[in-house]
């Protein structure tokens, strides 16, 4: 049977775009012969069913040889003219000049394969860069277990010599030097990181335990691939993965290859998902030479950055998602065209992302420099806390962070691990006994089942007090004894929080890598995932999610208990509670930060407790990654200027050098290509006069070496032009270009993670999703409003107290207001003149005044009187059922201003008050101290609140009097001058701005010699409440 070449060619087009698509177009070969009435017959007139397929089979194959077999030819005639350029560029006029020599010395160049695949990275001609300050170049390495081949699939006759795969002899070579060199005794050396973060590195990825079988062996000869790449994603090399699990072979053969086709000067920061393992595996054996030791350092890249410990945080994924075409079929293919299948589909890619470093480049500049650099400088302006400053903060964080002290609690481990599956089981037994005795309850219960279930209740707490023994048994604080003389509960309740979000952390990163393979589709949003590995992925969601979010609620009733408990002065910073979804959770910086359990000397570091001082760190690193990407952007735009200049003269070169002719067609082809990267690599760093003045000088240089002077026109291969919409530079791209914005589409799987995700969780009905996932927020205009007014209403004449034993009070549940009630501790809280307000104070007094405002005017009754405990408990992520179960009182839906009061646990302790406008849409923020700072994080919170208090009445179907809505909102403070000197007035002041509200006003009128007289008519109010 004869093919054409044509239709060849048309096929190799579609190789590089579909794979191996050589079924499919040997079938529409057929079905489209056969409905023109061309059936193909055997010599005995039978009718072969598939006529095409083997024998188009061989031809695709052999073309592709032959087609190789040119681009050898024509790379080795092209080589040689890129030598001639090259010779050119560093022999000097001169040869005997000094300075030249030094020049020619200077200039320093990779090995041609690597400027060829890609000349941003590597066509420098300069290297040397310290690993401190970036490095010269960046690569990431990883495995993929995915593309595997069956070993009945068998082999077939070697018939390609694959350019990106390295040989096994060269792998296999390495992993015995590997294994002697671990047989030898451990050299000594000094890590940054503590051997224990690295510890929990390594256990919590399979990818670091290469024993760890990942694939089976019995059914796969070849398990996966390791690829290195650049930081554009093109790839240049793969290692075939055809041992059990991911072991460091691989990776140290892909890095000590790469380093042997870079100048000796060069400096390689290479991105690995394990690389803290590997890292120190080869500072403690003899498996690198120093020379490379040296000039090489490993980074974990983002995607990875879950599943390590903070102190390992100083890819790969996007290249396999165009790689995830070939999964099906090279596991069925022989082996010989598994790798021929890979490498040429390789080499086809990596040509396409060399055409689009320009398009690469503008995205990042404007991306990652411009939007990023933006918005870490306004961060920086609003952080008010100089740079110095926080470059000083950072390095006490590194320093205290990377300690052996602070992965100290790592020994006990196991011990708690142990005791906290213990509690998870009995929480979930005690769940089951209760969902057990409301099912029975319904219907009749005979005496013996109601003697088994309270037999069982008694069993079950017996256990749960055994639970309690096992872990005081531990004797935890002789362990710590730092945290002696603190008070035990607090103690106890702060290591079981911190163990506990250790747990949290290992159970969300497994979720979050589920969750990306949903999201990736195994590397590609646009690419099925498959029916079964998609229920796999479903089913291990599931399984995880009850826990985790089980988990999640005990931690923030931890932080609840432990501000409960907290004593300012023990040094101590409280943990912050964590989000209940798992989207929020994963983009909560908070998860990756250990609870801080070392009291400190003095007063707790700003970085660790100042707010502020963490977002000025963060913009502050930001920015200096910014500056960094910027200087290296514009090193790489001038190694693709020097290498558009060297091609294009070699080009030239080629075309007039006798004995080249044959290679005329390609070389025009080449030459075509480079046409079109002169315009699509111009960019804000290389206009493109820049690159017409390296156009000019290549040719001119070519003509020089060739012998030739007279100039000659440009002869381009004839073009067509069709009508297509180019996006411009500030447009996304489309659907046909790979880019970040293709992974934003909600995909089938992405909607049926959001199913379980928000499953069984209080609080994630439909409903309120898209109230929640807005993250609202206020701007915090630091102005008084213009039209304030001051409360100058007289105290009401006070009855006089007749002195004797203070007995509880019990206020009667008037105007919806429930019952207040004040223990005698609370009332002598009043009575002194230096003592701090407690919760109880706050809360009851502020219905107390409330009640007596709707007494005089009806007006007071569009005020509802939230409490000290709502801000923490969204703070905590209480449940819907939780919120609802405590303000229904209220009926905050039908008010108009919701009155908030605030306690700041931090330092001291201090109250703070916040009276939100909802027809206006201002928050009006009262702090008798005057601070600006802490409303920064607090406006968040009460912006969260408001979303969540409007979501929960819409669930219980109940209209707000006001349309408000979550945008736009504006927050100011009632005052800008401190009012109070003490440090005991704060919640007086409080229920002063209250009253002053209640009235109708902004502000109160009283001084702070007033103070006491307010306390005291406070006190007269409870004391009016009859004793029963």
């Amino acid at each position: 049977m004869a093919i054409s070449v044509e239709l060849l060619a048309f096929y190799r087009s579609l190789f590089q775009r579909s794979c191996d698509a050589v079924n499919a177009l040997a079938s529409a070969l057929h079905t489209h012969y056969v409905r023109r009435g061309y059936r193909i017959t055997n010599a005995k007139g039978e009718i072969i069913q598939e006529p095409f397929r083997r024998s188009l089979g061989y031809a695709i194959q052999w073309f592709d040889v032959l087609q190789i077999e040119v681009e050898h030819q024509l790379e080795a005639a092209l080589q040689t003219c890129r030598d001639r350029v090259e010779a050119s560029r560093v022999t000097p006029a001169h040869p005997q000049s000094p300075g030249a020599r030094e020049e020619k010395g200077l200039r320093e160049r990779c090995a041609p394969i690597l400027i060829q695949r890609c000349p941003a990275c590597f066509g420098g001609v300069q290297f040397g860069r310290d690993l401190n300050k970036g490095g010269d170049i960046h690569v990431a390495t990883d495995g993929n277990f995915h593309h595997r081949h069956q070993r009945s699939a068998g082999d077939s006759p070697h018939f390609y010599d694959p350019s990106y795969f390295l040989p096994k002899v060269q792998v296999d070579a390495i992993g015995h030097h590997i294994t002697r060199s671990r047989k030898s005794v451990p050299k000594l050396h000094v890590s940054h990181v503590p051997n224990e973060a690295i510890d929990l590195c390594e256990n919590s990825y399979e990818a670091a335990d290469g024993k760890k079988q990942k694939a089976a062996m019995d059914s796969f000869d070849d398990t996966g691939l390791m690829a290195l790449i650049c930081r554009h994603d093109i790839p240049l090399f793969f290692a075939n993965i055809d041992s059990p699990g991911e072991q460091q072979k691989y990776s140290v053969a892909l890095i000590n290859h790469l380093f042997s086709l870079l100048p000796r000067s060069a400096t390689v920061i290479t991105l690995y998902d394990v690389g803290c393992v590997l890292s120190r595996s080869l500072n403690q054996y003899d498996i690198l030479p120093d020379s490379i030791i040296q000039r090489l350092r490993f980074a974990t890249t983002a995607m990875h950055a879950y599943g390590h410990e903070w102190a390992c945080q100083l890819g790969t994924e996007r290249l396999w998602s165009r790689f995830v075409r070939l999964i099906g079929i090279q596991r069925s293919s022989s082996r010989q065209r598994r790798l021929w299948l890979i490498d040429r589909h390789a080499g086809a890619i990596g040509l396409e992302m060399r055409a689009d470093l320009g398009d690469w480049i503008r995205r990042r500049l404007r991306r990652g420099v411009e939007d990023q650099g933006t918005a870490a400088r306004k961060l920086l302006e609003e952080c008010e806390v100089a740079v110095s400053d926080l470059r000083k903060e950072w390095a006490m964080q590194k320093e205290s962070q990377l300690s052996i002290r602070a992965h100290a609690p790592a020994r006990l481990k196991k011990e708690l691990d142990t005791v906290l599956a213990l509690q998870a089981d009995l929480d979930a037994s005690d769940k089951a006994l209760q969902t057990t005795r409301d099912t029975i309850a319904k219907g009749e219960m005979s005496e013996d089942t109601r003697d088994a279930i309270e037999s069982l209740e008694r069993v079950h707490e017996r256990l749960m007090h055994k639970v309690e023994v096992l872990y005081a048994s531990l004797n935890v604080q002789d362990r710590f004894p730092e945290l002696d003389g603190l008070n035990l509960e607090f103690v106890r309740t702060l290591l079981l929080a911190r163990d506990l979000k250790m747990n949290i952390r290992k159970c969300a990163i497994g979720s979050f890598f589920e969750w990306d393979k949903l999201d990736r589709a195994v590397g590609g949003s646009q690419q099925a995932l498959g029916t079964k590995l998609h229920q796999q992925t479903r089913k291990a969601i599931a399984k995880r999610q009850p826990a985790l979010m089980a988990a999640l609620r005990k931690f923030n009733a931890y932080c609840e208990r432990l501000e409960a408990l907290y004593d300012p002065h023990c040094g101590i910073p409280l943990p912050t509670p964590l989000p209940t979804r798992l989207a929020d959770l994963r983009n909560d910086q908070s998860l990756m930060e250990d609870i801080w359990i070392t009291p400190s000397t003095g007063k707790v570091p700003r970085w660790l407790d100042d707010q502020d001082v963490h977002d000025g760190i963060r913009a502050m690193l930001k920015r200096d990654r910014c500056v960094e990407e910027q200087q290296r952007l514009g090193l790489e735009v001038d190694n693709l200027c020097r290498w558009f200049g060297d091609e294009l003269s070699a080009l030239e070169l080629a075309l007039l050098t006798p004995g080249y002719e044959k290679f005329l067609v390609p070389l025009r082809q080449q030459q075509e290509h480079l046409q079109y990267i002169q315009t699509h690599w111009t960019t804000s760093l290389a206009s493109a006069a820049r690159f017409a003045s390296r156009a000019t000088d290549a040719v001119s240089l070519a003509q020089k070496l060739s012998g030739i002077s007279e100039e000659r026109p440009l002869h381009w291969i004839n073009t067509y032009a069709v009508s297509y919409v180019v996006p411009t530079e500030d447009e996304e791209p489309g659907s046909e270009t790979f880019s970040d914005a293709d992974h934003t589409a909600l995909q089938p799987e992405d909607a049926a993670l959001v199913d379980i995700l928000t499953a069984g969780v209080p609080g994630c009905e439909d409903d309120d999703i898209d109230i929640v996932m807005n993250d609202p927020g206020a701007e915090l205009c630091w102005r008084i409003p213009e039209d304030i007014t001051f409360d100058r209403t007289p105290l009401p004449e006070a009855g006089i107290i007749i002195p004797g034993t203070v007995k509880e009070r019990v206020s009667a549940p008037r105007f919806g207001c429930p019952c207040q009630v004040f223990e005698p501790k609370d009332i002598a809280l009043l009575a002194s003149r230096t003592a701090l307000l407690n919760d109880s104070c706050i809360n009851g007094c502020a219905v107390l005044l409330y009640l007596d405002a709707v007494q005089l005017s009806p007006m007071a009754e569009q005020y509802a009187i939230l409490s000290t405990h709502d801000l923490p408990r969204i703070r905590y992520n209480a449940p819907d059922d939780v919120l609802w179960r405590n303000m229904s009182w209220t009926s905050y839906w039908t008010k108009e201003v919701w009155i908030l009061p605030i306690h700041r646990p931090s330092d001291v302790g201090h109250w703070v008050l916040c009276i939100i406008h909802l027809r206006s849409k201002e928050l009006h923020l009262f702090d008798s101290f005057a601070e600006r700072k802490p409303w920064k994080s607090d406006t968040k919170d009460i912006m969260k609140l408001i979303a969540r208090l409007l979501s929960i009445a819409q669930q219980h179907d109940h209209i707000f009097n006001v349309n408000i809505d979550i945008d736009g909102w504006l927050a100011r403070p009632l005052v800008t001058d401190a009012l109070q000197t003490n440090g005991f007035d704060c919640g007086v002041w409080v229920l002063a701005m209250i009253a002053a509200t209640l009235h109708g006003y902004h502000c109160t009128a009283l001084g702070e010699g007033d103070m006491h007289m307010f306390r005291y008519y406070l006190r007269t109010l409870v004391l009016q409440i009859p004793v029963f």
